[in-house]
């Protein structure tokens, strides 16, 4: 399976970004797909998470009711749309495959089986 993140830019404080992630290869099923960041200096932390049918979503608190993730089943494409974005959310941002897997809860990052290369978003104040 490989994962291409794409979206990621430069943006003023409150402004918006859509990265996608692009999985490609082995045909999946019951899988939770999430996103995760890694701010400069800092560890990797979860940021949202997505059933393999859409069904369930879960967001890090940091991020709730300003980012949404979604998901194009037929594509095999992932989506997280970010509003009214802050500085603190500077970060490399990873998307990344749990098979198999189900979202209950926040995605521990040590379970991901397959991860993408990342792609650099940067908010200026």
């Amino acid at each position: 399976v490989q994962l291409v993140e794409s979206g990621g830019g430069l943006v003023q404080t409150g402004g918006s970004l859509r990265l996608s992630c692009a999985a490609s290869g082995r045909v999946l099923s019951a899988y939770a797909m999430g996103w995760f960041r890694q701010p400069p200096g800092k560890e990797r932390e979860f940021v949202a998470a997505i059933n393999w049918n859409g069904g369930t979503t879960v967001y890090a608190e940091s991020v709730q009711g300003r980012f949404t993730v979604s998901r194009d089943h037929a594509l095999n494409t992932m989506h997280l749309q970010m509003n009214n974005l802050k500085p603190e959310d500077t970060a490399v941002y990873y998307c990344a495959v749990d098979f198999p897997g189900r979202v209950t809860g926040p995605l521990n990052a040590d379970d991901m089986d397959y991860w993408g290369k990342g792609t650099l978003v940067t908010v200026s104040s």
